[in-house]
């Protein structure tokens, strides 16, 4: 599968928050133009002694799931942990592994943040826009905005709200905290690229059939869990 190219991933820490505020402009809220059939799960890991950072991504037929196809690749690593800046140290691999891939995905559903970022470009939105294919981030976790805990019931939700903007606008809306299981943990769901929020929370929904984790992320991070132990 095809990439773009939108920029180098040998910035100063300074320059990659600048293209981080720019690339975020460039993020599309469009509603999906069909309810997808083929649905791609990518992960990340990094190799037992934190040299090499491994990404997984695994592409899932609808309704069945079943697996069409698995590839992985395996990048040194280049970026220091930085909070906020965590694309900018996984995507390069994340985007070296989609490059293997002979089918092309529906949808691209990512272990981490789409807009729900203070710049608005977490992990799924910044590949979102080199993919240049819907994109879902569906976290563990949240890394910014507000929210009221959701009820406990499966398929329930809260918005997730930008903490520092005080207008009651749409634009305060960052992702949803989503219950993918009665009386277990939500996850937070945000847009990458090329959706609505709407569309997310449904697809998450729809693949979170047995646990917690959505089937995509879910057997992602299974795969890139094996991996990480044959490093």
């Amino acid at each position: 599968m095809e990439t773009q190219k939108l920029h180098s991933w040998n910035l100063s820490y300074s320059r990659a928050r600048e293209v981080q505020s720019e690339l975020a402009c460039k993020v599309e809220f469009t509603r999906l133009k069909k309810n997808p059939k083929l649905i791609a799960g990518i992960d990340c890991a990094f190799s037992r002694d934190g040299e090499r950072i491994l990404a997984v991504v695994v592409v899932l037929r609808l309704p069945g799931f079943e697996v069409m196809e698995i590839v992985s690749a395996s990048r040194k690593v280049t970026f220091p942990y930085i909070p906020g800046l965590l694309s900018f140290r996984e995507a390069p691999v994340c985007i070296a592994a989609v490059e293997k891939l002979q089918t092309q995905p529906d949808v691209f559903m990512i272990d981490g943040q789409g807009i729900a970022h203070p710049r608005r470009l977490g992990l799924a939105a910044h590949l979102g826009l080199f993919l240049d294919q819907p994109t879902i981030g569906c976290a563990k976790s949240r890394l910014t905005g507000t929210y009221e805990e959701p009820p406990l019931e499966k398929g329930a939700y809260s918005l997730l709200k930008d903490d520092k903007r005080k207008q009651k606008t749409q634009s305060e809306i960052i992702g949803a905290v989503v219950r993918t299981r009665t009386n277990v943990k939500p996850v937070f769901v945000s847009v990458g690229h090329k959706c609505l929020l709407e569309d997310a929370i449904r697809v998450v929904l729809e693949c979170a059939v047995k646990y917690r984790l959505p089937e995509p992320t879910r057997l992602a991070h299974q795969a890139v869990s094996k991996l990480k132990l044959k490093a």
